[in-house]
Order: C-alpha cells, then structure tokens, then sequence
C-alpha cells in the first residue's frame, strides 16, 4: 500500500487516493498484493470526491433525491446521513492526513502519529463505507431490489447454496452486529469465496485482505427516525433497495 510517509509532500498527499480507495471498508487489496484484480475493483477519485487542486476529499453527492429511497428510507434521514455524517468523516479524513503531513514535515508533535493514524483508519473508512453504501442502493423502479444474475448470482448459490440462504444470513449478520457497524457480503480473493462478515464502527473486525462488494450501515443514524430500535424492520426494508446490478458489475470487475 502506497505510504503516507514520503519525502515529496505533494505526491504524498495525491496518493492518498490510492490508498483510501484499497481500504474499501478497510479491506480492498492493492495491485502488488492481488495483480488478478483491476482498477475498477477499487473506487474512483470521482467516487471518492479527490480534488486534484486542493488536495483534499469533498464530499460527492448522493447518486439520486433524498427522497428517492422513500418508502424504504425516508428523505430526512438520508439528508442528515449524507450532509452531516458522511460530511463528517471527510473532514476527519482530511484532518487527519493534514496533522500526519504536518508531523512529517515536523511542523507537529511526532508522538502523536498514533492518534493521527487511527483518525485515518476511523474516517477514512467511513467515507469509502459511505460511498459504497449509497451506490449500492437504487431506488425500487430504477434497479433497486430483486434478485442478482449473471456471475454473482451464480456464486451467491454456490458459496451458500441458495439466494435465500444467502439473504437470511445477510440479515441475520447485520441485525445482530453488537452496538454500531455494519452489514457486509464480501469476496474473499484466496480461496475465491463470497462471505457475510459484521464490522464494528467503520473498521473493526473486517478481515484483512476482503473486497466489499455490498454493504447495509446499522449505526442508528441510519435507521432511528423511521424505525426507532427496530433495527431488523430497517434491514428488510434495505433488502428493497440494494442496486444487485452494480453489486454484479463491482463482483464481475474483480475478474
């Protein structure tokens, strides 16, 4: 993985693009690791929001309306998600690689690289979480719902034995993820397999080495206006939304 600490400041600070996108839910593996991979496995600096001038994330708008996800997920909530959530982890993001750029410029207290560093970690995830999680839904009469075809169809029927079984175990996974997290299906590129795994925060728990290909966030703020407590109400409802045409084309890039 590219390294934040390099002698040229700017070129430094260019490739965080490189290295933010293969943290994909703190699991997107780089080239030299997994040369099977393409780059469309791996999110955009269009996706991502990647200022070229500034040098810094902005946050990239909702791919549809807020209330475009309605009934499912009411328009308020997915302003406040996007607007303040989301814009929150890319300010933190971007803190966070302005201190660590400071410390290596020795403009800064090197003992704090530690904080700095798990701030990366924290909202630098939250923003490629993010990312995926919108494009990742559509609305019900533009590709949200239904049932995936093609290649990950057939691959969600052998690695679990039926689409059923796979979205029961989909559920299950993130209604019972412990406090905030999230929800993921994942392709696991060693032994060539789809997984259900849980993740903690925006990071923890997300076995190294895994693309995301499909995720549900189950942090509260998701869900409290419409559902309350009823954290599982949300998650079938979710099932309503997932956009399977690009969850295929993001499985099927990965070759």
């Amino acid at each position: 993985m590219t390294s934040y600490f390099s002698d040229d400041t700017s070129l430094s600070r260019r490739q965080a693009i490189a290295s933010i996108g293969a943290l994909g839910a703190a699991a997107g593996l780089t080239h030299a690791a997994a040369p099977h991979l393409t780059h469309r496995a791996l999110l955009s600096q269009d996706d991502l929001g990647w200022n070229e001038q500034t040098l810094e994330y902005e946050l990239p708008p909702l791919p549809y309306a807020p209330d475009a996800l309605e009934p499912y997920i009411d328009a308020q909530t997915m302003t406040i998600h996007h607007d303040k959530h989301h814009a929150g982890y890319v300010k933190g993001l971007n803190r966070a690689l302005a201190n660590l750029l400071q410390i290596r410029a020795g403009n800064a207290d090197a003992a704090l690289i530690a904080h700095w560093t798990n701030q990366l970690s924290f909202h630098g995830s939250g923003h490629v979480n993010h990312t995926l999680f919108w494009q990742g839904m559509a609305p019900p009469n533009k590709g949200g719902g239904g049932m995936p075809s093609g290649k990950l169809a057939a691959q969600i029927e052998r690695d679990f034995g039926s689409f059923e079984q796979f979205l029961a175990q989909f559920k299950a996974a993130a209604a019972s993820v412990e406090g905030s997290g999230w929800g993921w299906l994942v392709w696991e590129p060693i032994a060539r397999q789809l997984l259900v795994l849980q993740m903690e925060n925006q990071q923890k728990l997300m076995m190294t080495g895994v693309v995301p290909i499909l995720g549900i966030d189950v942090w509260e703020h998701a869900y409290y206006l419409r559902y309350q407590n009823r954290r599982a109400a949300y998650v079938d409802a979710f099932v309503n939304l997932i956009n399977w045409p690009w969850a295929q084309r993001r499985f099927e890039s990965l070759g």
